[in-house]
């Protein structure tokens, strides 16, 4: 039984039980004992009485059958697209589902390419959460979660693009689409506000700013100069996907024809007297193509 349950944040489902030979009567004595507590009908926790947000999470998706997925803006904190206390599950299933502290939505096709997994728990992709937070958050939160997928996920333009093909009248499409052309502006990090304002004391180029190139957001291009930039914050690039995405945005950058320079915290922060040498050895030497 534990083996189950450390698959999937502790939750187990009755029909699992049964299927790993645990009789009715096994899981009936557990119950009264304690060692199962019952989070939904037929959807128990193993022994612990303070859930974490995503064993509360899975017990929802393994309540609502198989197939179901944690959508909306759940989704979106399983990703880390919005900073905001947990909230309650939501869940997208293949049959109407009617369950109490669960937002529950009937999907209308099998969500197959929509369909990803995140912390082990059945979720919609980041591409796929973005088109649904598209009709609940204003403007600039909805351009920062893209900022975030692209940043953590690499979730390009194209992706989200897909999705919203897929499901043709999607409440904020306009929103979401400008968002992805870079038409809408999205609220500066800190680091990315540093790095210009080292440029604009240097007297330097300024860039344009989270602007897509290649088919993905860049955090600085100069069009002109055939210059990417890539500012890295240690909260972003600290992972195995991280750093492959980093490799291949590089790539990305070469193979249209630019010039590629990435900065890091200590550079823009501590150091910025040299990078900003290095920036101007390059203008010095570059003309406007």
């Amino acid at each position: 039984m534990s083996g189950i349950a450390s698959r999937t944040q502790g939750v187990v489902a009755r029909r699992d039980l049964l299927e790993a030979g645990i009789t009715r009567d096994e899981i009936a004595w557990r119950l009264q004992t304690g060692a199962l507590l019952e989070e939904h009908p037929g959807i128990y926790r193993v022994g612990h009485r303070a859930p974490s947000v995503e064993a509360t999470y899975m017990a929802a998706v393994l309540a609502c059958g198989p197939g179901a997925l944690i959508a909306g803006r759940a989704a979106a904190y399983l990703w880390r697209l919005i900073k905001a206390a947990p909230p309650r599950p939501e869940v997208i299933a293949l049959t109407e589902r009617r369950i109490p502290g669960v937002v529950t939505h009937r999907a209308r096709r099998q969500p197959g390419a929509d369909a990803g997994l995140r912390l082990g728990i059945p979720v919609t992709t980041a591409a796929r959460t973005l088109v649904d937070l598209a009709a609940a958050l204003s403007g600039d939160d909805l351009a920062r979660a893209c900022h975030e997928a692209g940043v953590r996920y690499g979730t390009t333009p194209g992706q989200v693009a897909a999705v919203l093909q897929r499901r043709p009248g999607s409440r904020g499409a306009g929103t979401l689409r400008r968002v992805m052309r870079g038409d809408q502006e999205v609220g500066l990090s800190r680091l990315e506000s540093r790095f210009l304002h080292c440029l604009r004391e240097a007297g330097l180029p300024l860039p344009v700013t989270n602007k897509p190139a290649s088919g993905r957001r860049v955090d600085c291009r100069w069009p002109s100069h055939r210059l990417t930039v890539e500012l890295d914050s240690y909260r972003f690039h600290n992972t195995r996907q991280a750093w492959e995405l980093d490799r291949r945005r590089e790539r990305e950058a070469r193979a249209r024809g630019d010039d590629f320079r990435r900065f890091t915290w200590g550079d823009v922060f501590e150091r910025p007297g040299t990078m900003m040498r290095e920036l101007q050895t390059f203008f010095a030497s570059s003309r406007p193509a």
